[in-house]
């Protein structure tokens, strides 16, 4: 039997020109696949960022009031580090974002509008593969992506967004999870690394209030040993990894 913890990491489809990146906070994709991102920015493919909440409950020394036009303001830096240049806002509470419809039917208008072909999201399981317990903002908005991805191309589960203008859109192939502790795929991390960390090194505050390390020492230190680790797995080259899921 394959133990599917030592098969090879199969290369991302390339096959697309539109995705969507969908998490819960500012920093989600910066901790998770920055370094994908800016290699599929830097080959022409268009990506668009969306995020549930602005983190405003990230920072224990910082008001909620303030945190979050802060944390907005160094998404936007960070994603335009790797050539991102939209980035949407859904408005949810931090800290207490709910699976249910009314999650999903935002994911699935924030489908319609851009119309993807790939989807990408973070870890939606309980834990990290371990004893690493996961948050319930990054389940609830995992787990609502993937269910969002389909209810996008059907007209009769949210009628309400065709009335706002949003048709159906069914053309989303393939859903694809970051930070997934049973990986199936991967992009090639050294040509986005540099960006990567520079695009984590935007949030500043965020990580100064995090650790004592120097920033730049910790992004660099955090996002290289990730790649590394899954270069076993990959044909020896560091990686971002994905569980990628078909439609």
């Amino acid at each position: 039997m394959n133990d599917r913890a030592t098969e090879q990491l199969r290369p991302m489809p390339d096959d697309w020109r539109r995705a969507l990146a969908v998490v819960a906070h500012p920093d989600d994709l910066e901790y998770g696949c920055s370094a994908a991102v800016a290699a599929w920015t830097d080959g022409g493919r268009e990506v668009t960022y969306v995020l549930a909440t602005r983190g405003e409950a990230g920072i224990d020394t910082l008001d909620p009031a303030t945190c979050g036009p802060l944390r907005e303001r160094e998404q936007r830096a960070s994603a335009a580090a790797v050539g991102v240049a939209r980035v949407e806002f859904l408005g949810h509470r931090d800290g207490t974002v709910e699976y249910g419809v009314g999650l999903r039917r935002d994911i699935a208008a924030a489908i319609r509008r851009h119309r993807p072909e790939l989807v990408i999201t973070l870890n939606h399981r309980d834990t990290w593969g371990g004893v690493a317990w996961n948050t319930p903002d990054h389940v609830a908005v995992g787990r609502a992506t993937l269910d969002a991805a389909a209810d996008a191309g059907n007209r009769w589960i949210f009628p309400e967004l065709t009335e706002r203008g949003l048709e159906p859109w069914d053309g989303v192939r393939w859903v694809a999870v970051a930070g997934s502790a049973t990986p199936t795929h991967a992009v090639d991390a050294t040509p986005g690394m540099e960006r990567a960390v520079r695009s984590l090194l935007e949030h500043r505050a965020y990580i100064e209030a995090l650790t004592d390390q120097d920033p730049e020492e910790y992004c660099r230190a955090f996002l290289t040993a990730n790649a590394h680790a899954a270069a076993e797995r990959f044909g020896g080259r560091p990686a971002v990894t994905f569980e990628l899921f078909g439609r």
